[in-house]
C-alpha cells in the first residue's frame, strides 16, 4: 500500500497564470501545464535561491519529494521555452499557508483571500469600495486544486 501524500504548502498563487510566445496566435499554440506547487518550487529554489532541504521544509515535504517536484517543473518550463509552447499555471494538490482577511466598512461583511491574490476593489456582498484589511487569520485553505481532494480533507477521509 502506498504511503499517503504530504500536503504541499504554497505561500501564494502566482498573479499571472498564463504565458505565451509573442506573435503566435493562441489558437495554434500547444500548452504545458505547470501546477501551483511546481511554480512554488521554482520560486523557492530559483528565485529565493534556497537549498532543496530548506525549500522542502517550507513546502512541508521531504527533500526527495521536493527534488521530484522541481525536476518536473524545470522540464515543463524548458519545454515551453525551447519548443515555443504556452505555459499555463493551474491545478495540483496543495494548501495555502495563510489567508488575508478583508472587511467592508459599509455592510461589515468579512472574507478571506490567499496571499498572491490582488487586493479586492469592492465588497463581493454589497459592491461598496469601502474595503479595508482586517486582522490576519492563521488558517489554511486549499486552492486551484481543479476538483481534487484537498490534502487535509483526504487525511480525514482515510482515517
Amino acid at each position: 500500500m502506498a504511503r499517503p501524500r504530504n500536503c504541499r504548502w504554497v505561500r501564494s498563487i502566482p498573479e499571472s497564470t498564463y504565458f505565451k510566445p509573442k506573435g503566435i496566435p493562441l489558437s495554434i499554440l500547444e500548452e504545458v501545464v505547470l501546477t501551483v506547487d511546481e511554480c512554488e518550487a521554482i520560486r523557492l529554489a530559483d528565485l529565493e535561491s534556497l537549498y532543496q532541504e530548506q525549500a522542502a521544509e517550507r513546502m512541508k515535504v521531504s527533500r526527495q519529494t521536493f527534488g521530484r517536484i522541481i525536476e518536473s517543473a524545470h522540464k515543463k518550463v524548458a519545454e515551453a521555452l525551447v519548443k515555443g509552447k504556452a505555459l499555463r499555471i493551474e491545478g495540483g494538490e496543495f494548501e495555502m499557508g495563510a489567508m488575508r482577511t478583508f472587511k467592508c466598512s459599509d455592510c461589515q461583511h468579512a472574507w478571506g483571500l490567499s496571499y498572491g491574490v490582488r487586493r479586492p476593489e469592492s465588497c463581493p456582498f454589497c459592491k461598496s469600495g469601502n474595503v479595508n484589511r482586517a486582522e490576519e487569520v492563521k488558517e489554511h485553505a486549499g486552492g486551484l486544486g481543479k476538483g481534487r481532494v484537498r490534502c487535509c480533507d483526504r487525511t480525514q477521509q482515510e482515517q
